[in-house]
């Protein structure tokens, strides 16, 4: 049975949200603010989280930084009250798989919580290669790891998809609609935007080597050079 962690501090809509995961078949424990969400996260291991953005004591998006900053590597979905863009790309910059803006319906949950997981069920059965060479750079993909000189920075689930994807297209264009759809599922305007963010975080990683250039491809979207 798959495992939940739901952070709400709206009781009416936290209570909902569990009776109606538990029926459908998942493990689903309920914290009511982002510190008792954080020790119950640090308590027990997830199969997936859903934090809501605007809570009491800590933030969705604080807890979601403390989460990553434990290298557990679990997917995220927030829940937000607002349609402010700012808020969508806040929460893919700290590493969220997903949003949901409220109200929404169970229905639209549960398909995004069985899409995640499936996603992240592939990339756990899929045999991968060990280490990819990039410049002085060692990706280890399935440690999320990139090792440079005896340092290692470890990346997210996503930052490490998309990095293996334009590894194994190495000198080559990778377009921004094929990366959108081998890493986010879609090619949707706001699973672009998040793209744009990882792909500004990976840059920041390689500009070590001056040798490594993740470029922009004019019309067709990126390139890594080595």
């Amino acid at each position: 049975m798959p495992t939940i962690l739901l952070v709400e501090d709206d009781p009416n809509l936290g209570q909902l949200v569990q009776e109606y995961l538990t029926m459908k078949g998942y493990d689903t424990d309920r914290a009511t603010d982002g510190n008792q969400g954080l020790q119950q996260f640090m308590a027990k291991p997830y199969d997936l989280c859903i934090f809501d953005v605007m809570m009491p004591r800590k933030d969705g998006f604080t807890l979601a930084k403390e989460v990553r900053m434990s290298e557990r590597d679990v997917p995220i979905i927030f829940l937000t009250a607002k349609s402010m863009q700012e808020d969508t790309i806040q929460g893919f910059k700290v590493g969220a798989d997903d949003y949901v803006t409220k109200p929404f319906s169970m229905e639209e949950l549960l398909l995004r919580i069985q899409a995640i997981l499936r996603r992240y069920q592939r990339s756990a059965d899929v045999a991968e290669p060990t280490v990819y060479q990039i410049g002085s750079f060692s990706f280890d993909y399935p440690h999320q790891l990139l090792i440079q000189n005896g340092t290692s920075q470890k990346l997210t689930s996503k930052e490490s998809e998309l990095l293996k994807l334009l590894a194994q297209n190495l000198n080559q264009p990778v377009s921004r609609s094929f990366a959108l759809k081998m890493v986010w599922g879609d090619d949707s305007y706001f699973n672009a935007r998040s793209m744009d963010v990882y792909v500004t975080k990976l840059r920041k990683y390689l500009k070590e080597d001056a040798a490594v250039q993740l470029v922009n491809v004019h019309g067709e979207g990126f390139k890594l050079i080595v």
